[in-house]
């Protein structure tokens, strides 16, 4: 399906509707399950209280753990993967409600950003059944404060477009294990290595070295979310590291956690 042909859904459930036209919905997914590219009329931020989810939009896959909430802007094709049990709980903006908002430009793009405790806070008391009206327009307003200061994640893996780039991406992502070799990518997809590696740089706006390392973290929160037994050792061991600190300085420099800090919070 082309993100042409991606349905539009309405609204599940919505729990609440302020009088400004947010829709608050909370629902849980089990590991395994799939929401199919759509989009919605309205803009929305995704949040999983608990669980990890991945995103898929036509830019590339968001790994959304709980300490991130992506925010995909209205008739905005994505799909969503559910990775571990998750909680759900969802903000849908309407489009005449954003329109009448002071807001930054970065919301007319899909993005991830990490949850401040603040920001975590604010979504759940959101939810709470006994809050005012009030009060819920007070916890908005919070929340696109927050969301405005709020730092972009780095758990994106982008996807070029480019035939032959897409090509090496896609040999990458189907064994993010291995220590794939730019040289011998380039004959696979029938170019040279300083060509792949600049379409690299040019498509993803990183290294092809960055590029693989983020593919290969990508497959270790993968792991670490819906295997409980795993350990962060088999996991390093299983994704070529050296050792668990090697493994673990890298993790960090994507995720800004420790993979045990990380496996805590999943």
């Amino acid at each position: 399906m082309t993100i042409a042909d991606a349905p539009i859904l309405a609204l599940y459930e919505p729990r609440r509707v302020t009088a400004d036209g947010v829709h608050l919905v909370a629902r849980s997914y089990q590991r395994g399950h799939r929401l199919d590219l759509h989009m919605h009329r309205e803009a929305q931020l995704v949040y999983a209280a608990r669980g990890t989810m991945q995103v898929t939009t036509p830019k590339g896959r968001w790994l959304v753990p709980p300490d991130r909430a992506v925010w995909v802007p209205a008739l905005f094709g994505h799909a969503i993967d559910v990775l571990a049990d998750i909680e759900m709980r969802t903000l849908y903006f309407e489009q005449a409600w954003l329109a009448r908002e002071q807001r930054s430009a970065s919301l007319d793009n899909e993005f991830v950003v990490r949850v401040s405790p603040l920001l975590h806070q604010s979504i759940l008391a959101l939810f709470d059944a006994s809050s005012s009206d009030e009060r819920i327009e007070l916890l908005i307003r919070l929340v696109m404060l927050e969301l405005h200061r709020a730092e972009d994640s780095t758990t994106f893996i982008p996807l070029p477009h480019e035939p032959r780039c897409r090509r090496a991406a896609d040999i990458v992502l189907a064994d993010p294990t291995r220590d794939h070799e730019i040289e011998t990518l380039a004959r696979m997809v029938g170019t040279s290595a300083r060509t792949l590696s600049r379409l690299f740089s040019a498509e993803t706006q990183l290294s092809f070295k960055s590029w693989c390392q983020r593919a290969r973290i990508a497959a270790a929160i993968e792991r670490l979310s819906t295997d409980a037994n795993v350990s962060v050792k088999q996991v390093a061991s299983d994704l070529g590291y050296a050792s668990v600190p090697a493994f673990s300085h890298a993790f960090r420099q994507v995720t800004g956690k420790t993979p045990t800090e990380f496996a805590e919070k999943t």
